[in-house]
């Protein structure tokens, strides 16, 4: 499967997104993924792509699942795979106790379970089957021709990958090292699918930025991963991938991730050798994030980075 690309913030106006669809349309990248965003929001971002003439494969890696009713989170993905005529990727995550209790009064009893039980009723209801999601209203959705339409779950550790195993066409992993994919999600997605006809792709968010005499890698990582660093549930998994993380210190933890080679850093040759470690991993599909750059150097210079990484990697699987 080709490489994959994120349009690595959340956009506050529509043509930021434009130079990145580009890459994908023009073949490129084989996939355009959009994280949660609370600016213009993900779904009707795509739709204004289309719009725009830009119809490709779209991912959403991942929306969270207290923001929206199954039924809903279903909808909006047929919705996408039919304007867009292109397979999609619907991924969701159960977003952090704190936002689940906000929002619903009380914060998941089982994260996982959850997790589980959302993706289930979400395909239910693509597929038209009456179905229900933690005693909530029941409904299914009308039958319609549409682009295929994959049901995602965010992985970071085993006990969600087993979840995902059994009830995910996608797992969406994100900063997670390659041997860590290989050795503990993998097998925890098997384990899960056991039953199943086959078991949940993976599809990986890498950090990724160029090497330049100007940058400082670690500062970039830490401009671009630092919220993620700062939350227990990401340095608990990269802890458990052997990669020193504390939530109390961000820095120290972005000198970790471009240490271990998880921030990917280095020339487009250096990246793609790296990058190659995924495939021989196990991961299906790499989705190239330049947030580290966006977030320093404006977004323009983020799409160059992942132009110049893309066009390396096409050309060396010629």
């Amino acid at each position: 499967m080709p490489p994959a690309l994120l349009f690595p913030i959340q956009p506050t106006y529509p043509d930021q997104v434009i130079p990145f669809g580009e890459l994908v349309m023009n073949g490129l990248a084989g996939r355009l993924w959009l994280g949660q965003s609370f600016a213009v929001e993900s779904h009707q971002m795509i739709a204004y792509l289309v719009g725009r003439g830009i119809k490709v494969p779209t991912g959403l890696s991942v929306t969270l699942m207290p923001l929206r009713h199954p039924m809903e989170a279903a909808a909006q993905a047929r919705s996408l795979a039919l304007l867009t005529g292109r397979p999609v990727v619907a991924g969701y995550g159960a977003a952090t106790p704190e936002l689940v209790q906000s929002l619903r009064g009380t914060p998941y009893r089982k994260p996982a379970t959850a997790a589980a039980g959302y993706a289930q009723t979400v395909r239910d209801m693509l597929n038209g089957v009456i179905s229900g999601h933690d005693g909530e209203a029941r409904g299914g959705l009308p039958k319609m021709k549409h682009a295929p339409v994959e049901v995602g779950l965010g992985v970071l550790r085993p006990r969600m990958a087993r979840a995902a195993g059994r009830v995910a066409d996608v797992a969406v992993t994100w900063m997670t090292p390659p041997g860590y994919v290989r050795d503990t999600l993998i097998p925890a997605l098997a384990e899960g699918a056991t039953g199943r006809a086959s078991v949940p792709r993976v599809a990986t968010v890498v950090h990724v930025a160029l090497a330049h005499p100007s940058r400082d890698p670690v500062k970039l990582a830490h401009n671009g991963a630092g919220r993620h660093l700062t939350t227990p549930h990401y340095t608990d998994m990269l802890r458990r991938a052997g990669v020193p993380a504390d939530p109390a210190d961000p820095r120290a933890g972005a000198k970790a991730l471009v240490e271990a080679g998880v921030y990917v850093y280095g020339t487009p040759e250096e990246v793609v050798r790296r990058l190659r470690d995924y495939r021989d991993a196990g991961v299906d599909e790499i989705i190239l994030n330049t947030v580290g750059v966006g977030l320093t150097e404006g977004l323009k210079a983020a799409a160059a980075d992942a132009e110049q990484i893309l066009t390396a990697m096409a050309d060396a699987d010629e």
